[in-house]
C-alpha cells in the first residue's frame, strides 16, 4: 500500500495515515470515550486499550497520579476482555474515521495468540499491536526485556495475524547486557518464517518505547502514593530518553529492515513530534498529553504541516531520519 501523496500522510508497514499523529493505547479508551471531545478524522489512527483475554479490573488505586513534568501510572492492564471487546466495538470499527491498531497483551505465548488473532478478525482493524511489556506467567520475565522470549511471541502471533499489519511496542526495560537495539532485532525477525499480509517473518513496525519504572512515596506517611508501589513514568520527563531511543532504533535496525517507527514519550508539542520525526520515527504516539487537553494532538497536526513548508520539505516523509550530525 502507498501513501495517497499528500505531504502529511505517512506508510506505517501498509497502514496509511493521514498524518502521522497516532493516540497511544491506554489513553483513548475503546474509542468511544476519546471520540466525544476529540475529531478522529483530525488524526492519522488511534491505539485501543491494551486487551488481555479475560476481563481484568487492574489494580486498586490510586493507580495515575502527577508525578513533576509528567504521569505516572500502575492500572494494571484493566480491560473488559476481548470477547467483551470484539462484541462491543467490533461492529463500530468500520465507523471510525482513522486507522484502527489493536492493542494485544498477555501473560503467556498463548493468551497474546488468542487476542491478536481475535483482533485480527474485527473488520476495520489496521493493524495488532503488541504491548510486550507484560511478565512471563512462566519465568515472571517481561517478554520485552529478553529477545529469545520476544523472538518466540513474534513468531507465533505472526502465525495467526493473517489480515492486520502486526505492530509490536518496544519496552525501554532491558535485562543484563541487551539493549533496545536487540530487542527491535528480534521483534523484526522474529523465528524466521514469513507470514501476514507483508511476508515478513516479524513486526511490520516498531512502537518506541512504553513508560520507565518509577515510584513515587508520601514522605509523611512514608507509604508508596501508588497502591501499586510502583508504576511506569510518562511525558516531558521521558521525552528527550525517547527520542535517543527511536534514534537508536532507526539507524541500528529499522532503516535497513525498512520498518517504521512510532516515536512515543513525552509528545506534548509539535515541537517534540518533530524531534521525534528527525530521529527516526515515521508517526508519533501522544497520551500523557491528552490527560491535560484531548485536544491537544489537532494543535500537534498544525504545528506539524508548518514546520514541514518551513524546513522546505515537499512532504513530512522526507524528514524522517533527518537529523544533520
Amino acid at each position: 500500500m502507498m501513501v495517497d501523496g499528500t505531504p502529511m500522510s505517512v506508510d506505517l508497514g501498509g497502514v496509511v495515515l493521514r498524518n502521522p499523529v497516532v493516540l497511544s493505547a491506554g489513553t483513548a479508551g475503546y474509542l468511544d470515550e476519546m471520540s466525544e471531545v476529540l475529531d478522529l478524522a483530525r488524526v492519522g489512527g488511534v491505539v485501543t486499550k491494551s486487551i488481555t483475554r479475560m476481563p481484568r479490573e487492574g489494580n486498586a488505586t490510586w493507580r495515575v497520579l502527577p508525578a513533576g513534568v509528567g504521569m505516572l501510572n500502575a492500572v494494571g492492564l484493566a480491560n473488559v476482555g476481548v470477547e467483551a471487546f470484539v462484541e462491543r466495538m467490533g461492529p463500530r470499527v468500520t465507523g471510525v474515521p482513522c486507522a484502527v491498531i489493536g492493542s494485544a497483551a498477555g501473560f503467556s505465548v498463548e493468551e497474546y495468540v488468542v487476542v491478536a488473532a481475535s483482533l485480527d478478525a474485527v473488520e476495520g482493524v489496521k493493524a495488532v499491536e503488541l504491548n510486550v511489556s507484560c511478565p512471563n506467567v512462566h519465568g515472571g520475565v517481561e517478554f520485552g526485556s529478553d529477545p529469545g522470549l520476544l523472538r518466540e511471541l513474534v513468531g507465533a502471533v505472526r502465525g495467526v495475524v493473517k489480515y492486520s499489519r502486526l505492530f509490536v511496542k518496544l519496552s525501554p526495560v532491558v535485562s543484563g547486557r541487551v539493549g533496545i537495539s536487540e530487542l527491535a532485532r528480534a521483534a523484526v525477525e522474529g523465528c524466521g518464517v514469513s507470514g501476514g499480509p507483508n511476508g515478513r517473518p516479524g513486526a511490520d513496525a516498531l512502537c518506541v518505547a512504553n513508560t520507565i519504572p518509577a515510584m513515587a512515596i508520601d514522605v509523611r506517611t512514608r507509604r508508596p502514593l501508588l497502591a501499586n508501589v510502583t508504576g511506569g513514568l510518562s511525558g516531558p520527563a521521558v521525552h528527550a530518553a525517547a527520542v535517543k531511543l527511536v534514534y537508536d532504533v532507526h539507524r541500528r535496525v529499522a532503516r535497513e529492515a525498512g520498518v517504521p517507527v512510532i516515536g512515543v514519550g513525552g509528545v506534548m508539542r509539535w515541537e517534540d513530534a518533530a524531534e521525534m520525526i528527525l530521529a527516526g520515527a515515521t508517526a508519533v504516539g501522544m497520551g500523557t498529553a491528552l490527560f491535560a487537553d484531548p485536544r491537544s494532538p489537532i494543535g500537534v497536526v498544525r504545528g506539524l504541516e508548518r514546520w514541514v513548508r518551513s524546513q522546505g520539505a515537499s512532504s513530512v516523509r522526507e524528514l524522517v531520519g533527518a537529523v544533520v550530525v
